[in-house]
């Protein structure tokens, strides 16, 4: 697929996803690498922004250049921020309770703690990337699981096999302590960030160096 090509699939399917106003997004691909500019009205519609350019068949890497621009009368206090991504952390029942401190500032919205599992780090990331004010999340949230893990490896690769978006014969896993090593080839960007789900599904791992090739 050449770059021209690549860049209108990938207008077509901004123009695709409903939670984004694509009229201020602008697209350049070169060797399968994409560079999005513009601005947006939130960060949430920038994360998904890039979520939909990832879907997109031939897409390599993302350099994104995206703007957030808040709209409104005045923009919203850092403090004002910080209470409401306090309450929502609070709510969110797969964060645990005090684990994650928030520090905000100019609406850039930086995470930290620590937590036993994955699921629970992205979901303290997104019970505040949607709060209206925000320009940016940093997850700095630490794993520190409180059990070690009994046969990563072997978690993994069953992980594979039972998700249908991994071709789980095409992928190597290595485990070096609390380190997982990814190799191998898959043939979609999708795919890839599948493999690297299921491998982040697993407990204690800490560290993830994904060598997977896209062809």
């Amino acid at each position: 697929m050449n770059d021209i090509q690549l860049r209108q699939n990938i207008l077509d399917e901004l123009e695709f996803e409903p939670s984004i106003d694509a009229a201020d997004i602008g697209v350049a691909a070169e060797n399968g690498i994409v560079t999005l500019s513009g601005h947006v009205r939130t960060y949430a519609e920038k994360e998904t922004a890039e979520r939909a350019v990832r879907r997109v068949k031939g897409v390599r890497g993302i350099a994104a250049e995206i703007d957030v621009r808040i709209f409104g009368a005045k923009e919203t206090d850092d403090d004002d921020i910080a209470r409401r991504a306090v309450k929502m952390l609070d709510w969110n029942v797969s964060v645990p309770k005090e684990a994650v401190q928030v520090r905000v500032l100019k609406g850039w919205v930086t995470l930290r703690g620590e937590v036993e599992w994955q699921y629970q780090k992205d979901a303290a990331f997104d019970a505040v990337r949607d709060l209206a004010g925000v320009v940016g999340v940093s997850n700095l949230v630490t794993l520190t699981p409180k059990l070690s893990a009994v046969d990563v490896k072997k978690r993994i690769e069953d992980a594979f096999l039972r998700d249908a978006e991994v071709e789980a014969k095409t992928i190597r896993v290595a485990v070096e302590g609390r380190n997982v090593i990814l190799s191998g080839n898959v043939k979609t960007w999708s795919e890839r960030r599948a493999a690297e789900r299921a491998a982040w599904s697993a407990p204690g791992i800490i560290s993830l160096d994904d060598r997977l090739t896209i062809g």
